[in-house]
């Protein structure tokens, strides 16, 4: 008997209802409500390139609906691109500096109660003895007002040289971001907020949102970070695939569907790691992942291996590993991997599953933009010190046959959720700084 049809046995032998095999469905009450108005404010913010530096890049230009909220790159160009997803380039003008170091996340459910820890890194994460209630390598940054740990995340990207801030000398956000003006008058998000409030379009509605606003007090950066995060989390919350329908018993899985969720949760143990309603265990692990790219280092460092969690803690057994991700719609957000190295989402499984003495075998294939990186792309894996270490960190894994892959294929197919892939209200047509709009 072969290992799949052990599992598919096991699971129909099992109980019905039976604790600990599958987890309890999402529902209302794993996420927070906002007003209708709320988030058709962070709508129009999501997509409004006022936010960045030089006002040419929005949120939405890497965690675009085209591409199921990333941008269908490997490695993607913030500051100093044109054009969205796989057809994005560098401006001749205004040269990017490198690639973004790491593969734009998708954003479904990114506002669920249960997600803790935000970024590869998880260099955000809820923290209830902190004042503010979170950690982040921001701290003397930090100010109260974040509504959640989602709103909160937005505070890195637009400080980003390389993602949205710009570089130096371009704009007065990122010149106040070099000399180190984040918080307080004349800060980096001061300056973003004053943008904003100067649109009597965007203060009306911020008026309508927030009485302290409506009583006077000046929009803050951390209100257009509130109305964005109620914005992603209720045009991407994603409970409405066919296995959330299964979890609240309605039809259950049948085929190979339940072939692969039967290993999912059996032999094959991907719920030791992609466990609970949100398939995540919010933890990091280190699974022999290619890097390509700059990695995340310091900008003064080239070519070497992105050490994932070990840059947040500095601890030897972090090294390598990265945050579990979240499973809806996984079928449709690739490139996968947290640098994006992987294409063939097949092929990144079967790697997955056995993480040990492959990378020298890795097609070293991505998607990127048409840029000429000043560093080699593939540095860290044509270096064989560099790929001994990252596989060394990982686990030894079972290995899937090429059968178990075709059902694990099915079951994750069957975490599409098409109503969150739409999004819920779309792309505006207009928003109010007059800039042009993604599509």
């Amino acid at each position: 008997m072969t290992r799949l049809a052990a599992a598919l046995m096991a699971a129909l032998a099992a109980p019905p209802g039976l604790a600990g095999s599958l987890p309890a469905p999402l529902s209302d009450a794993d996420f927070a409500a906002s007003l209708e108005a709320e988030i058709r404010l962070g709508q129009l913010l999501f997509y409004d390139p006022i936010l960045s530096g030089n006002r040419t890049i929005s949120c939405a230009t890497c965690h675009h609906p085209r591409f199921a909220t990333g941008d269908g790159l490997s490695l993607g160009l913030g500051e100093g691109g044109i054009g969205l997803g796989p057809d994005r380039h560098a401006d001749p003008a205004n040269r990017p500096e490198r690639l973004i170091p790491r593969n734009a996340p998708p954003l479904f459910n990114m506002g669920a109660a249960g997600v803790t820890v935000l970024f590869a890194d998880g260099r955000i994460e809820t923290d209830a003895s902190r004042p503010t209630g979170f950690r982040t390598p921001m701290e003397d940054e930090m100010v109260a007002g974040f509504a959640n740990l989602l709103s909160a995340q937005t505070m890195f990207p637009v400080l980003s040289p390389d993602e949205m801030a710009g570089h130096y000398q371009e704009n007065d956000v990122a010149r106040a971001v070099r000399q180190g003006f984040i918080t307080g008058p004349g800060g980096a998000w001061d300056r973003i907020a004053d943008r904003v409030a100067a649109l009597p379009a965007y203060r009306t509605r911020f008026e309508a949102v927030y009485p302290e606003i409506a009583a006077g007090r000046p929009i803050a950066f951390t209100d257009i970070s509130n109305a964005i995060a109620a914005f992603v989390a209720a045009e991407w919350r994603a409970d409405d695939s066919a296995f959330d329908h299964a979890l609240r018993g309605g039809p259950p899985l049948t085929g190979p569907a339940a072939e692969g969720q039967a290993l999912f949760y059996g032999a094959a143990g991907c719920d030791g790691c992609h466990s609970g309603p949100l398939l995540s265990d919010m933890g990091f692990h280190a699974m022999g992942a290619p890097q390509l790219g700059p990695g995340k280092v310091e900008r003064f460092e080239t070519g070497q291996a992105d050490p994932g969690r070990f840059r947040v803690t500095g601890h030897a057994a972090d090294a390598f590993a990265f945050r579990t991700p979240m499973l809806r719609n996984v079928t449709r957000t690739g490139p996968w991997g947290h640098a994006g190295g992987d294409t063939d989402l097949r092929a990144f499984l079967a790697r997955h599953a056995a993480p040990r003495k492959v990378l020298d075998r890795h097609p070293r294939e991505a998607v990127l933009p048409h840029f000429d990186s000043p560093q080699p792309v593939w540095a860290v894996l044509d270096d064989p010190e560099a790929r001994a270490a990252i596989e060394a960190a990982a686990k030894p894994g079972p290995g899937l046959a090429p059968d178990e892959i075709e059902a694990l294929m099915a079951f994750l197919e069957a975490l599409t959720d098409e109503t969150a892939l739409a999004g819920r209200l779309g792309i505006p047509d207009a928003v109010p700084s007059g800039r042009p709009v993604d599509r």
